[in-house]
């Protein structure tokens, strides 16, 4: 844990890794509470039709225990792999307490993968069981003939498409249950990265990574925990952002966690979830937020106490920012990591002035540079690849199966983000771009970020996504796809309004030469823009 410090400099001297020899993530997430205080609230499930389950820190250790005898009778062993197939729940919480506890490998899995994503996941792992829901029973039962290591498949909503009943199993099995004594070392989850050259990659981590995700929560929720913190994500726990960023840390540290399962998210119902749940800490990703953004007047509309707001994925820029201090009173936290290497970069505004476009500094405990292509630091100003010195313990261990990979991920001591950035005099970063997202137009070498950002300043704009095109002449044009506030209209005059828009506030050289305007944009889960999807558009529009 940070130490209370109110120095970013004072904190990044202070602070040093403890990483015990023995660790398990789920005796850390709920034996260690239930132990000490087996009524304290751990998990509040708000379901579809507004009802509301409250589960204690004892719960989660006993329900954890049933699942963890179940699977063992099922010849689940330590190092065996499964997968959890589940959106928000209560159970996704309790599969991966109990995975953990028996030493096994959890396997977060995204509900709305289609048949193939599940079949290249679970074979690349060889998953031995599964606990999904209805819908994942369904996709599953196409596809059990051509998945020869899995042999348990649980539901949770009953015994449906030759799934078993989750509920109906494990009742019956023993509240108690031996946890391994696991090392911090030992590997405990695999996340698939997603994919974007070739097939999605395994990223295996161990223990220690829950450990080495703290200061990466706690710095960026200004010092988190504090006295009467609460925790909401939209971002679904099946990738890392909803699972280490938001879940685990809470349960770590005793603070209760909102799950949720809207319908359909809307920023009316997040603000009226913040109220409810009076949740006091969010991690909400830039898309969510720039949905809650179009709600007129949410301060005079709900009655919410939001201490601290974190988000990432992309850099939020002045508008949002200035947006949250006025619905929230606070100042938007911003944080930067990835799948394989997560939390290394954050701002937090109790001790440092955030920077709109920056995306802060290196958290305590990691020594972030830029640096070329051969792992050389560059000097302070030069664009280059965003790098995290190694050994740390947030690291993971390896890419599933996957030497090759993992070898090219270090270089000269650094793990290569595949990222580009730039690092000022004062250690503030500035995020550029993937490496494939960079624009080369003219010989300029431009960040797609920042003309998003100048875009959404403008009053007819809700979401923007920037690309290069492909051109003869400049190698790449910028080209925005725009979508538009409900209400306005597209034309070609105001696709040349916003072109000037950028141009007068940004740079000649940067303006977009083409607008065009549509109804939804390509999105990761976590709220990124996928720009490759936008720029394979582009390519075949021109055909």
């Amino acid at each position: 844990m940070l130490p209370q410090i109110r120095s970013y400099e004072g904190l990044r001297e202070a602070f040093k890794w403890k990483i015990p020899e023995f660790f398990n993530i789920g005796v850390d997430i709920s034996d260690k509470w239930a132990e000490r205080e087996p009524n304290r609230e751990a998990l509040v499930f708000v379901r579809e039709d507004g009802m509301v389950s409250h589960y204690t820190f004892g719960d989660l250790k006993e329900k954890s225990n049933q699942l963890a005898n179940l699977l063992s009778s099922r010849g689940v062993a330590r190092g065996d792999r499964v997968g959890i197939l589940l959106p928000q729940a209560p159970e996704t919480a309790f599969g991966h307490i109990a995975i953990h506890k028996m030493g096994a490998i959890s396997i977060p899995l995204f509900t709305l993968f289609g048949e193939e994503a599940l079949e290249y996941r679970l074979n690349n792992s060889e998953a031995k069981a599964i606990i999904t829901n209805a819908m994942g029973a369904e996709k599953l039962q196409h596809l059990r003939g051509r998945l020869p290591h899995l042999k348990v498949v649980l539901c949770i909503d009953g015994a449906l498409h030759g799934a078993e009943d989750y509920h109906a199993l494990t009742q019956w099995h023993s509240t108690e249950f031996e946890p391994v004594k696991t090392r911090a070392d030992d590997p405990a989850m695999i996340v698939y990265t997603s994919g974007t050259t070739g097939q999605p990659k395994g990223a295996l981590h161990a223990h220690r990574v829950l450990l080495g995700h703290l200061p990466g929560v706690e710095f960026p929720h200004d010092l988190f925990p504090q006295e009467g913190d609460r925790f909401w994500t939209p971002a679904d726990w099946a990738w890392i952002g909803g699972l280490m960023d938001a879940l685990m840390p809470a349960l770590h540290h005793g603070v209760p966690v909102v799950a949720c399962r809207f319908r359909k998210f809307t920023g009316e119902a997040a603000f009226q979830l913040l109220q409810d749940q009076k949740i006091r800490n969010a991690f909400i990703p830039p898309t969510a937020l720039k949905m809650m953004r179009t709600v007129e007047n949410p301060q005079e509309r709900w009655n919410y106490s939001v201490r601290t707001l974190g988000s990432g994925g992309e850099a939020l820029g002045a508008e949002l920012l200035d947006w949250g201090r006025k619905t929230f009173g606070i100042t938007i936290n911003e944080f930067y990591g990835q799948t394989e290497c997560n939390l290394v970069v954050a701002t937090c505004s109790q001790m440092m002035e955030t920077r709109p476009g920056i995306m802060g500094k290196a958290v305590p405990g990691f020594d972030v540079r830029i640096v070329d292509d051969t792992g050389e630091e560059l000097p302070r100003g030069t664009q280059g690849n965003i790098a995290i010195k190694t050994p740390n313990p947030i690291m993971f261990l390896e890419y599933w199966r996957n030497p090759e990979a993992t070898a090219k991920k270090v270089i000269n001591g650094f793990l290569m983000t595949g990222d580009q950035g730039v690092m000022d005099a004062e250690d503030w970063i500035r995020f550029v771009g993937r490496d494939d997202d960079v624009i080369t137009s003219s010989g300029y070498r431009i960040g797609p970020g920042e003309i998003e950002d100048c875009l959404l300043k403008h009053d007819a704009v809700a979401m923007v996504g920037v690309i290069g095109k492909p051109d003869a002449t400049r190698t790449e044009i910028v080209k925005a796809y725009v979508v538009l506030r409900q209400g306005i209209e597209p034309s070609k005059e105001l696709a040349d309004e916003l072109a000037l828009f950028v141009k007068e506030r940004l740079a000649a050289h940067e303006y977009p030469r083409e607008v065009e305007f549509v109804d939804a944009l390509p999105m990761t889960t976590t709220g990124k823009v996928i720009r490759r999807e936008l720029r394979q558009r582009a390519m075949e529009d021109d055909r």
